[in-house]
C-alpha cells in the first residue's frame, strides 16, 4: 500500500507540475531562454501565385452564383420567408411580451400574412378578369389609336395593310396572347409550390426563431463576438421592421391616391391600378419609371388628345416624387440612407437572378448588408448585454 501511495503522489506531482526538475535539465532551460529569438521567414508570393488565388475565389464565386440561380425554386420562398419574418420580427417580440407562446406566435403571424395575400388576390380578380377577356378588344383599339402616330415616323415603314397579315396582323397577336396565356398557366403550379414553401418556412422560421438566434450568437467563441452578433441580429430587425412597417403605411397612401387619379382620370380597373402602384412603389426608381409608362400608354389609349392621356401619369409622378423626396426622408430620417447606384445595381442583379420577386428583394437584402456593415464597421458602440 505504500509503494502504491508514493506512486500515486508521484503521478498527482506530474501532472499538476510540481515535479523536480534536475541541475542540468534547469539549466538548459535556462540557456534556451536566453536564445534570441528565431528570425522570421516572409514567405513571399509572386504575381502568379496571387492570380491563381483570386482565380480560384473567382471560380468558387462563379458556383455560388449559379447554384443560387439554379435552385432559385426553393431559395425564392425561403429567401422571402426569412425576410418577411425578420420584417415582423418586432411584431414577435410584442406578442410575445404579452405572453402569448411561440408556436401560438407563429401561426398568428404567418395566418395573418396569408389572409392579407388572399384578400389582395381576391379584391384583384375580378378586375384580372375583366382585362383578360377584354384582351383581343383591347388590342384592336390600340392599334387603331397608334396607328396614327406609327405612320408620321416613315422609317419604320408601317401602314394599316401591316397588322392585317404577317407577324403584327391580329390574328397573330392573339395566337400570342394564347402563348403568353399557355406560359402563365403552366407556370402557375411553380408558384403554388413556391407558396407552399413560403408559408411552410414562415410558419417554422417565426416558430423557432429565438432558438436559431441563441444558435447562431452560441457559435461564436469570444464575448466580443457574441455581443456584436446579438448588436447585428437586432439591428438588421429593427432596420426591416421600421422601414417597411413605415413604407408600406406611407405606399398604401400612394395606392389610394393612384386610385382616385385612375378614377378620376378615366381609366379601367382604377383599383388594380392602385394596388400596382402600391406594389411597384417597394421597387426604387425601377417601379416608379414602368408604373409612369404604363399609365402614360393607359392614358393615351383611353383618351383621344396626348395631353389630357398624358395627365394621370403626370399627377402620379408629381405624388410619387412629392412623397418620395418629402414624406419619406422625414419620416424615416438619414439613417437609412442608401447609395442609389448601390440600390440601382442590387435591383438589375437581383431581377437578372430571381426576376419579379427578385427585384422586390433587392431592397431588404441591401438593407441588411448596409446593417451589418454599418454595425461591424463603428467601433464604439453601447454593449448589450448577454442574455441569461
Amino acid at each position: 500500500m505504500g509503494i502504491a501511495n508514493g506512486i500515486r503522489k508521484q503521478a498527482k506531482k506530474i501532472a499538476i507540475g510540481e515535479r523536480h526538475t534536475s541541475a542540468w535539465a534547469q539549466s538548459l532551460k535556462e540557456a534556451a531562454e536566453e536564445l534570441p529569438p528565431p528570425p522570421l521567414h516572409r514567405l513571399e508570393k509572386d504575381g502568379l501565385d496571387v492570380s491563381m488565388a483570386w482565380a480560384i475565389i473567382g471560380i468558387f464565386g462563379i458556383l455560388f452564383l449559379a447554384a443560387v440561380y439554379l435552385m432559385s425554386l426553393i431559395l425564392i420562398p425561403i429567401t422571402l420567408a426569412v425576410v418577411v419574418g425578420m420584417i415582423l420580427g418586432m411584431a414577435a417580440e410584442k406578442l410575445s411580451r404579452m405572453g402569448v407562446p411561440r408556436l401560438a406566435n407563429a401561426f398568428i403571424l404567418s395566418s395573418s400574412v396569408a389572409l392579407v395575400i388572399f384578400l389582395l388576390i381576391n379584391s384583384l380578380a375580378d378586375p384580372l378578369m375583366t382585362l383578360a377577356n377584354e384582351g383581343p378588344a383591347f388590342a384592336e383599339r390600340t392599334i387603331n389609336r397608334v396607328m396614327p402616330y406609327l405612320e408620321r415616323i416613315t422609317w419604320l415603314h408601317i401602314t394599316p395593310a401591316t397588322f392585317e397579315s404577317g407577324s403584327m396582323s391580329i390574328g397573330a397577336l392573339l395566337e400570342n396572347t394564347g402563348n403568353v396565356l399557355h406560359v402563365v398557366t403552366t407556370s402557375l403550379t411553380p408558384a403554388l409550390v413556391q407558396g407552399l414553401i413560403f408559408f411552410a418556412a414562415l410558419l417554422f422560421f417565426l416558430a423557432g426563431r429565438v432558438n436559431l438566434r441563441k444558435t447562431i450568437i452560441m457559435t461564436f467563441r469570444t464575448r466580443t463576438q457574441r455581443l456584436a452578433a446579438i448588436r447585428v441580429i437586432n439591428a438588421v430587425e429593427q432596420v426591416l421592421g421600421f422601414y417597411f412597417a413605415t413604407a408600406s403605411l406611407i405606399y398604401v397612401g400612394l395606392g389610394v391616391v393612384m386610385t382616385v387619379i385612375a378614377y378620376a382620370g378615366g381609366l379601367s380597373a382604377p383599383v388594380l391600378w392602385g394596388f400596382f402602384a402600391f406594389l411597384s412603389s417597394f421597387i426604387p426608381y425601377l417601379g416608379i419609371t414602368l408604373m409612369t409608362l404604363a399609365v402614360a400608354v393607359a392614358g393615351i389609349l383611353t383618351h383621344d388628345g396626348i395631353v389630357i392621356g398624358l395627365m394621370p401619369a403626370a399627377a402620379f409622378f408629381t405624388v410619387h416624387l412629392l412623397m418620395e423626396n418629402l414624406i419619406f426622408p422625414a419620416v424615416m430620417g438619414r439613417r437609412l440612407e442608401i447609395n442609389p447606384f448601390v440600390v440601382f445595381l442590387a435591383i438589375l442583379f437581383w431581377t437578372w437572378m430571381w426576376g419579379a420577386v427578385g427585384a422586390m428583394l433587392a431592397l431588404p437584402l441591401s438593407l441588411i448588408v448596409m446593417t451589418v456593415i454599418d454595425e461591424l464597421l463603428i467601433e464604439e458602440k453601447p454593449l448589450p448585454q448577454l442574455p441569461k
